[in-house]
């Protein structure tokens, strides 16, 4: 009779088991399906705001994991169009960007989504922080125990933007050979993006940087406002800021490519090899919502929503309908 009931105990015990591999199974797959990915290479200038862009776009679309890689615009392009890595949307803090090196081979269009201007960032300890203001600025740089900080011009738009910048002051100021003076000191100090410099004014290493306004407002930095005539944000003085220009690097080898200030103006693109075409349309679609729009303001860039005439017939569907033409 014990052997009996020993039988019969040790069955339930094997049945029991055999049932757990099938509930617990079932539960795994859910929990471990796999999520489809959506890569977006992106200026470091829009770091905060796509994050923000990132977690609303998640919890509408759970089944999506945005992976978004930062560098400088240019550095950005380059990726794609030289080292050949995978990417769905690229996001440019300058337009030309786009269309220099990826139309037509990896695009046929952009959209224009904001804007921006150039600032010169400081804080309550850099030198002469009580004194700095918009009509001696470069006096201020331009002393021996000054130091400040900007971007690679063959990486970054804010490089080029502020050897614009330089440009601009000397023709405004009327102070013959001024460029050349600021852009040949502190040569020690250039990196690949705008945001790399933000750690260098923050721990006193720098006394300035030269930086986009929205970068200085989300990091609730004290910053110099330029005149429009100077800080490339007003499309009224397009014609005015022209007379800048300076040459970077190309994706070619030993050739160059010509830039030329223009109001600053950011752009996007889903590229034509794409993997997930369709949650790209999905994420540019809720950058153009209210929601995205309200994003992109709140993290202090102006709004704007254009795609040139000639690129309409290339947008993908989704989006033709949400975009105006020039």
């Amino acid at each position: 009779m014990e052997r009996l009931k020993s039988v019969v105990v040790l069955l339930l015990f094997v049945n029991s088991v055999a049932l757990i591999p099938s509930s617990c199974t079932t539960g795994s797959e859910k929990k471990n399906k796999t999520k489809e990915s959506l890569i977006i290479f992106h200026a470091g200038s829009l770091s905060v705001p796509f994050k923000r862009l990132a977690d609303e776009f998640e919890k509408l679309h759970p089944n999506i994991e945005l992976l978004m890689e930062s560098a400088g615009s240019v550095e950005c392009a380059r990726k794609i169009s030289e080292l050949k890595k995978d990417c769905d949307i690229i996001a440019s803090s300058d337009y030309t960007v786009i269309e220099d090196m990826l139309i037509p081979e990896y695009t046929d269009w952009y959209l224009n989504f904001a804007g921006n201007e150039m600032v010169i960032v400081f804080n309550k300890k850099s030198r002469m922080a009580n004194a700095i203001n918009e009509g001696n600025w470069y006096d201020i740089l331009l002393k021996p125990e000054v130091f400040f900080g900007r971007s690679d011009p063959d990486l970054d738009p804010c490089g080029y933007r502020t050897l614009f910048t330089f440009q601009l002051a000397e023709k405004y100021y009327a102070k013959q050979g001024l460029a050349e003076k600021l852009t040949s000191k502190d040569l020690q100090y250039i990196r690949p993006k705008e945001v790399d410099l933000l750690a260098l004014i923050e721990s006193n290493t720098l006394d300035y940087i030269f930086i986009y306004k929205s970068v200085a407002l989300q990091h609730q930095l004290d910053y110099l406002e330029l005149p429009a005539e100077i800080n490339q944000g007003n499309p009224e003085l397009t014609a005015y800021y022209a007379s800048a220009t300076t040459q970077i690097t190309s994706d070619k080898p030993g050739s160059l490519i010509e830039k030329r200030a223009i109001p600053m103006t950011y752009a996007l693109s889903i590229l034509k090899n794409a993997v997930n075409k369709e949650a790209a349309e999905d994420f540019v679609a809720f950058l153009l919502s209210a929601k995205g729009k309200a994003i992109i303001e709140e993290s202090g860039q102006p709004w704007m929503n254009k795609v040139k005439n000639e690129q309409l017939r290339f947008l993908p569907e989704k989006l033709a309908s949400e975009v105006q033409s020039f």
